[in-house]
């Protein structure tokens, strides 16, 4: 209501100031004034800013897939070790087993003497342990004949190795460092050569000096002779004692 008296108000005061036309104008102006709807000016207002359009997620990036991590290499396998070996010329200390003699042994027999200490190979390993038994085969054994023989004849050839609980073959020779001669009692062969040389003396003597007398003393200087033969050709007998040292040589490699 004070909105359209305001407006009635106004168009009065125009009438009264500009005449026909500005009535005509004025009232044209009321007249659309008029047809507007009135508005509650204390109506509440409702102004809301515009909705902000929303801004596009972006796809998401697929993950590039991880690479497959290559298998480590195996390590190379370690070379088997070199087999233990002995090479030609090598030497292995023994003691022998039992005592050793041309009184009692022949050809033929076996003996067996035991390594003294472990023998090593060019890097250190042990290849024949001490305590290992070897075997020997006597080849060759003879007495002494007489004073010019410092040694009469002793021969031992290996034959094997036992290192523990198994046999290995050996190429090799043997020398028994600690041989003796040992003096045999007297044999009748001594006393056939000091009776010969008696005879022999007497002969001798009765031949030349004719009588008996001669002859006692051709044959006590004849048994001098026969003494001294016997002496000179009395059998001395091989003696390697037990426990003495014999010395083997590989002559071929050996391996285990």
């Amino acid at each position: 209501m004070a909105t359209k008296r305001l407006a009635l108000l106004t168009l009065a005061v125009l009438a009264g100031c500009g005449g026909d036309h500005g009535s005509t104008i004025a009232a044209d102006s009321l007249s659309r004034d008029l047809q507007r709807l009135p508005v509650d000016s204390s109506a509440a207002l409702n102004d809301q800013p515009a909705p902000v359009a929303a801004k596009p997620v972006p796809a998401p990036v697929a993950a590039k897939p991880k690479a497959t991590p290559k298998p480590k290499a195996k390590p190379a396998p370690a070379p088997a070790p070199a087999p233990l070996a002995l090479d030609a010329g090598a030497t292995v200390s023994l003691a022998v087993d039992r005592e050793i003699t041309s009184r009692t042994d022949k050809a033929g027999a076996v003996v067996t003497a035991t390594v003294s200490s472990d023998v090593q190979d060019s890097q250190g390993r042990i290849v024949i342990p001490a305590g290992s038994k070897v075997t020997m085969t006597i080849t060759q054994i003879h007495e002494s004949e007489n004073k010019g023989d410092k040694t009469g004849k002793l021969t031992l050839t290996p034959n094997s190795v036992d290192i523990a609980g198994q046999s290995y073959a050996l190429e090799a020779s043997a020398e028994a460092l600690d041989r003796t001669l040992r003096d045999r009692k007297t044999n009748a062969g001594d006393v056939a050569k000091v009776g010969v040389g008696a005879a022999a003396g007497a002969l001798a003597g009765k031949l030349i000096g004719g009588s008996t007398k001669a002859a006692v003393i051709g044959g006590v200087i004849g048994g001098a002779i026969g003494t001294q033969r016997a002496i000179e050709t009395q059998d001395r007998d091989v003696v390697v004692p037990a426990s003495s040292r014999v010395e083997l040589t590989l002559n071929g490699k050996f391996t285990r």
